[in-house]
């Protein structure tokens, strides 16, 4: 029997906790990213709430590294490993998080038990692997169509990317936002003893150093200062000889990220594949405006107070030099955990339930 249970740790409640939660995903730890900070927050939260979270995902299998994206190991799971494990979890609600080998193992019990299950729309995976293969994003838009089409319901972060599903004729989207660790992320954290000397303004870019990202954009912007780059990845080397001048710091973590960007002039956000990008968010709370370019994610998020979009980026960094950092501040404060999974619990579909989200 399926059963949906008030949740009574908050007064203020009002959705309904399943006990039972089944996440499959193809991406997971040891990686960090965008995506991995938001399952395993959310998670977090879930548990601390009662719910009942499994995860199925690529170390728990034999895996390969993914090519052109070593971090991410593709599973190797033999034929019905994942829909025996799935079916002895015995889930009230199925979650598949990505469109990788363990998604489309589960993708393909749900369907043929007929066992309702959501999904997610993280990546502009079609952009992303056209930058990096000879192959046209239209051909992997088919793939992605196809995957996400059986879902109960499709969470997307943003209200560009609803557009855009909405128009290649996939419905039932649900809102998923994103949050942020508001007691790491705060314009009081110390900035990094690297930024003592540094010509200003500081620019910084925070995040997976690699093609996709187009950083590149950002590095040979004629904007004066100094730029900053805080992560790690396969296209580091190359830009370090490229751009000798900028200062690529590596990875930095919690309160020590936070200082980085409380302690910046400006966050400069390049990609143009993102559905959201969480370190902006990260970027505001700490009261540091986002230059960035009009694209799906900057343009759900930066408003004419916190930041400046253009199609010339310089021209961004430029306008968002004269933002408010206190409304920046104010405005990172807005998005919470707590809040974005609230959203995640009010899309998921329990076993037995045929209802879908209207479009």
């Amino acid at each position: 029997m399926n059963q949906f249970v008030d949740c009574t740790r908050n007064a203020d409640a009002a959705w309904k906790l399943p006990q039972r939660i089944v996440i499959i995903t193809d991406a997971w730890l040891p990686q960090m990213n965008g995506v991995v900070r938001t399952l395993t927050t959310t998670c977090e939260i879930l548990r601390k709430w009662g719910c009942d979270v499994t995860i199925i995902s690529p170390d728990q299998f034999r895996s390969v590294p993914c090519p052109t994206y070593p971090e991410i190991r593709l599973a190797l799971a033999r034929p019905g490993a994942v829909a025996a494990r799935i079916a002895g979890l015995a889930p009230e609600v199925v979650h598949i998080a990505t469109e990788g080998p363990l998604g489309f193992a589960a993708r393909r019990y749900c369907v043929t038990r007929n066992v309702p299950f959501t999904t997610a729309y993280h990546t502009q995976f079609p952009d992303y692997l056209a930058s990096r293969t000879p192959v046209s994003a239209d051909t992997f838009w088919r793939y992605i169509e196809w995957f996400h089409r059986p879902a109960q319901r499709i969470m997307v972060a943003t209200e560009s990317i609803r557009t855009e599903l909405r128009a290649r004729g996939l419905n039932n989207l649900h809102q998923w936002s994103r949050g942020v660790d508001l007691d790491c992320f705060t314009p009081e954290a110390p900035a990094p003893a690297e930024f003592a000397d540094l010509p200003r303004p500081i620019q910084l870019y925070v995040g997976r150093v690699s093609v996709e990202k187009n950083i590149e954009a950002f590095l040979s912007n004629p904007y004066p200062g100094s730029k900053v780059v805080v992560g790690d990845g396969p296209a580091r080397a190359a830009l370090e000889r490229k751009f000798p001048h900028v200062h690529f710091l590596g990875k930095r973590f919690g309160r020590d990220l936070a200082g980085c960007y409380a302690g910046a002039d400006v966050f400069v956000f390049p990609s143009k594949t993102d559905t959201f990008g969480l370190v902006m968010i990260e970027a505001l709370a700490c009261g540091t405006p986002v230059a960035a370019f009009p694209v799906p994610g900057p343009v759900d998020i930066v408003t004419d107070a916190t930041g400046a979009l253009s199609d010339a980026l310089e021209r961004a960094v430029a306008a968002a030099m004269f933002s408010n950092r206190a409304d920046c501040a104010l405005y990172g404060a807005t998005f919470g955990w707590e809040a974005a999974t609230r959203q995640f619990l009010d899309g998921l579909v329990p076993a037995g339930h045929d209802d879908v989200i209207a479009a």
